[in-house]
């Protein structure tokens, strides 16, 4: 189920069972830079001129998935991945770890571990290994880049009821260049659309809180990505546990962890289930969510026994 080939001009590693395929590349990273399902394109964005790109001394976005630490800042997050990686298998072949190079700013390690758990699901591991001298407060923050033309769908939590609650119970942040008349956004009632037709911007938005998942769809193929939110915790970005970047040339469905004091050789690890369902319509309506899609993402996080968030 993996192989090494060529990727774009790198040495790569590609795990596949016949309908889902992940390919990371080995001489830069940790990152993963492609993802298919059955005959469809790369569902992620990649810089084109960025592709082969290694020993660079700046960072390079290149595209793809990729971990960083949260908070952002213009320095400690933008250290550059541009060494090879270790790499490793894991779960008797059915998956691989991928270790960067310790930062040498901030002494933190980074790990990806995927997994395959059938023809439409994956396990993605993050883990912040600390190795420098001092105690660091940060969050495992994973970023995943697809391609524009698509619909993302990023529901809110589930609606009280007045006068029976009457504090908020959730927040929407936006960024400081967050456009709320731009088109690209659609406030329904039970989910926000993102509609990167739309997008001619750089635009953000983040959530205090959520069903713990999010949905890309894209040319009929519908990424959904789930991830733990933990009540009571500390999450940064004004308390964001999930947050969406668009621009004019992609979309990135973020989810971050808790915020921990990591103290020297400790680690923080953050879970995500990726999805891939087909057949679905563009989430563009209230009647769409609730008819189909909500439907479908049940299903899905049934089977591999994951629970939305509250």
């Amino acid at each position: 189920m993996i192989k090494e080939r060529n990727y774009n001009g790198w040495n790569a590693a590609v795990l596949s069972n016949g309908n889902l395929e992940v390919i990371a590349p080995l001489d830069v990273g940790p990152r993963l830079l492609s993802l298919r399902h059955g005959e469809s394109e790369n569902l992620f964005y990649e810089f084109p001129e960025e592709r082969g790109g290694k020993g660079e001394t700046h960072f390079c976005l290149r595209g793809g998935h990729r971990l960083w630490h949260s908070p952002e800042h213009p320095e400690r997050t933008y250290q550059p991945d541009n060494d090879p990686v270790e790499f490793e298998t894991v779960g008797g072949g059915n998956g691989f770890r991928l270790t960067g190079r310790t930062e040498e700013r901030t002494g933190l390690r980074k790990s990806i571990e995927v997994t395959l758990l059938g023809d439409r699901s994956l396990r993605v591991s993050h883990r912040l290994t600390h190795v420098g001298l001092w105690a660091v407060e940060c969050a495992v923050w994973p970023l995943t880049m697809l391609r524009r033309g698509g619909t993302a769908a990023l529901p809110f939590p589930r609606k009280g009821e007045h006068p029976r609650d009457l504090l908020p119970d959730y927040g929407v942040v936006p960024w400081a260049y967050t456009d709320l008349s731009a088109a690209c956004w659609r406030f329904h009632r039970d989910f926000l659309e993102i509609d990167t037709r739309e997008a001619t911007a750089p635009q953000k938005l983040g959530l205090t809180r959520y069903p713990g998942w999010s949905a890309y769809w894209i040319e009929g193929r519908t990424f959904v990505k789930c991830a733990p939110v933990w009540a009571g915790a500390t999450y940064p970005d004004h308390g964001c546990c999930v947050e969406v970047f668009c621009n004019e040339a992609m979309i990135e469905l973020e989810t971050l962890s808790p915020l921990s004091r990591l103290e020297p050789e400790a680690s923080v690890e953050h879970e995500e289930l990726w999805g891939l369902l087909p057949d679905l319509p563009r989430p563009d309506s209230q009647e769409v969510c609730r008819e189909r899609f909500l439907p479908a993402v049940r299903e899905w996080l049934e089977e591999v026994g994951a629970r939305p968030s509250p």
